[in-house]
């Protein structure tokens, strides 16, 4: 089935080439020149995946992620030519999926892409509906509800809780939960993995302090407590 991918740049000639050399992959790309055309895009034709770029005209790729957060779990993979490290934490605290620095390989967008994808499809075929404590995991959904309210994760934030969820009362390294989520450009010595747990404890409504689903075990990794009081 052809994935249908959504191009936010005004770099005409990228779309181009893209266009040409991801239709080899079965990826179809639809391109918008600025982020309110994106925003038509997104809302008009619900893409597969999009990809955007944070240098646009008029408003950047920061805040059209920020819009598109409010209403989809579309994965988004960020593009930029800055390819600094702060750029990559503040993609993935606002709800990137993954971040790739310009000037990249179309064959390693194809691969992100892929990856993103079959991470969603590998989730929603099982049909699971977890519980744990007050919270609700509908894997065939890709949804998370705590006390009957959804959490409104974007996939990354999701694919994060599941993997803690399968792996209850197991302390997961960071290189471990890093594996699992392979398929993003996670660097151990940057905050990205770090601003991602944040993130889900924010939306899960955790104190870090007084943890009821994710603990942080002093240098060895994270342990998801399914709920409970952490006692330790």
């Amino acid at each position: 089935m052809k994935i249908n991918t959504l191009l936010i740049d005004d770099d005409q000639k990228l779309g181009e080439l893209l266009t040409e050399y991801l239709e080899r992959f079965d990826i179809g790309l639809t391109t918008a020149e600025n982020g309110e055309a994106g925003l038509d895009k997104i809302h008009q034709s619900d893409p597969d995946c999009v990809l955007l770029d944070v240098m646009l005209p008029g408003r950047d790729g920061f805040e059209i992620c920020r819009e598109v957060r409010k209403t989809s779990n579309v994965p988004v993979i960020m593009l930029t030519a800055r390819g600094e490290v702060a750029d990559r934490v503040v993609g993935l605290e606002i709800g990137a999926d993954d971040y790739l620095p310009k000037p990249f390989e179309p064959r390693e967008l194809a691969a992100r892409i892929q990856a993103l994808l079959r991470r969603r499809t590998a989730t929603s075929i099982r049909g699971e509906l977890l519980q744990c404590g007050d919270l609700e995991v509908d894997a065939s959904r890709r949804m998370a509800f705590r006390k009957g309210e959804d959490l409104r994760l974007t996939g990354l934030e999701f694919d994060a809780l599941m993997a803690f969820v399968r792996h209850g009362g197991v302390i997961l390294s960071r290189d471990r939960l890093m594996d699992l989520l392979k398929g993003g450009e996670w660097e151990p010595l940057n905050r990205s993995l770090d601003v991602l747990v944040s993130r889900l404890r924010q939306k899960l409504g955790d104190d870090p302090q007084q943890p009821h689903y994710l603990k942080t075990v002093r240098g060895a990794g994270y342990l998801f407590l399914g709920g409970a009081d952490d006692e330790k």
